[in-house]
């Protein structure tokens, strides 16, 4: 059936059924009545020829295809709004672009909050959809294409165009009443004989990873996550240790008491990037989200040049550093 056979405001309504899960609230949504999105949802299903919503209970469950056709339907009216929407200038006051940002839940703990000052303040109409990193192909371009930005590590030779907006290092994060911690410090041994908890994303190799394989290091890995936002409450009150961004680390020092101590290496460096198509490089709305996102960036400032031993009370004197080979800088 071709597009001219049917209404499209349909798609709207349809958005509007499958997210609310409601009649009466995606009317509401809408600014429709309830016997109007009662004849929307009857149109729908004669076209798919499918219920879309069942009454379980007092409430609406969507069918197998409408749980296939969510996504497909946002997806399309994402695009659709962004091509009405285009406009040789951008006025972010009066703009309504809807964005689509990939990052790490690392990076999201770091830069969405300031991020949506900047939204409230200048572009108060304009949305943000957030996406994690997670397990997703950000080396495939057509990925890249169907986000407007994505903030990932560099290294993931993404076809795009990249610039650096954080730099950052990692450290180790352990319990303050880990019997292993001597004068606030690990030593590569304790590295090797502790158990760790490491964030796997795509079963990707870590800068630390590398360094780690340079001092002929195997890390024994007794529990894994997608990201890096559980690790410090796994490691709270446990034998792990986990090696995480600074930056990330301080934010959860207090909360979970954690101890956050240097790694017995150089420094191993972590740098963020934001990446996009080639196709976006002109666009007017495009160049002003990068220009906020550079402005977030710009105001986390520069990591400290030292990373202070933490001070631990009442820890086993009797507990000696053990020989080991000195650190080498990961190549």
């Amino acid at each position: 059936m071709g597009l001219g056979a049917i209404d499209l405001n349909l798609l709207v309504a349809l958005e509007a059924l499958l997210e609310e899960k409601n009649v009466t609230h995606a009317g509401t949504r809408l600014n429709t009545s309830q016997s109007a999105m009662s004849g929307s949802l009857a149109r729908l299903r004669r076209h798919f020829n499918d219920e879309l919503l069942v009454r379980v209970g007092r409430d609406y469950e969507p069918t197998p295809l409408a749980e296939r056709l969510l996504p497909v339907v946002q997806a399309s009216l994402y695009k659709a709004e962004e091509a009405l929407s285009l406009t040789r200038h951008f006025e972010p006051r009066h703009s309504r672009q809807r964005f689509s940002v990939v990052m790490s839940d690392y990076v999201m703990t770091l830069f969405v909050e300031p991020l949506l000052r900047i939204i409230a303040q200048e572009a108060p109409g304009l949305r943000i959809d957030f996406h994690p990193l997670g397990h997703q192909q950000p080396e495939e371009e057509a990925h890249l294409r169907c986000h407007d930005l994505m903030i990932a590590p560099l290294g993931y030779r993404l076809p795009g165009v990249s610039e650096i907006v954080l730099h950052d290092r990692f450290v180790c994060v352990v319990d303050p009443a880990n019997p292993r911690l001597i004068d606030g410090r690990l030593t590569l041994r304790d590295l090797a004989e502790m158990p760790h908890a490491a964030c796997v994303i795509r079963k990707s190799v870590t800068p630390t990873d590398r360094q780690l394989e340079t001092l002929g290091i195997t890390p024994r890995v007794q529990v894994s996550t997608p990201g890096f936002s559980v690790l410090p409450g796994l490691v709270s009150g446990t034998d792990l240790v986990a090696l995480v961004p600074e930056r990330f680390a301080r934010r959860h020092e207090d909360p979970l008491h954690c101890a956050i101590v240097p790694t017995p290496f150089p420094d191993v460096p972590l740098v963020e990037a934001m990446h996009w198509h080639h196709n976006r490089h002109a666009d007017p709305a495009h160049l002003w989200l990068r220009d906020a996102v550079r402005r977030v960036g710009t105001a986390l400032g520069e990591i400290p040049s030292e990373i202070p031993s933490v001070e631990i009370a009442d820890v086993d004197a009797s507990h000696g550093q053990h020989a080991f080979p000195e650190p080498v800088a990961a190549s």
